[in-house]
């Protein structure tokens, strides 16, 4: 189990017990903009998760839930 300071233990498979882990959801407002910049970071560091993150910046941007700013 994962460990979130505001959701508490999260079961996450191949995240170790008690490993803290932070969480963005597509109802959050700053989440895409945080995806994409950290999507830039990887690239820059040669990351091969920099590809596979614009499937989840797509998946936010096709979301149609009501976002607002995280609280």
């Amino acid at each position: 189990m994962a460990l979130s300071a505001k959701y508490g233990k999260v079961n996450i498979p191949k995240v170790g017990e008690n490993e803290p882990v932070f969480i963005l959801r597509a109802q959050d407002k700053l989440a895409q903009p945080a995806i994409e910049m950290y999507r830039s970071l990887a690239a820059s560091h040669g990351a091969k998760l920099a590809d596979s993150l614009q499937q989840e910046i797509t998946s936010f941007q096709r979301w149609n839930g009501s976002k607002k700013l995280p609280d």
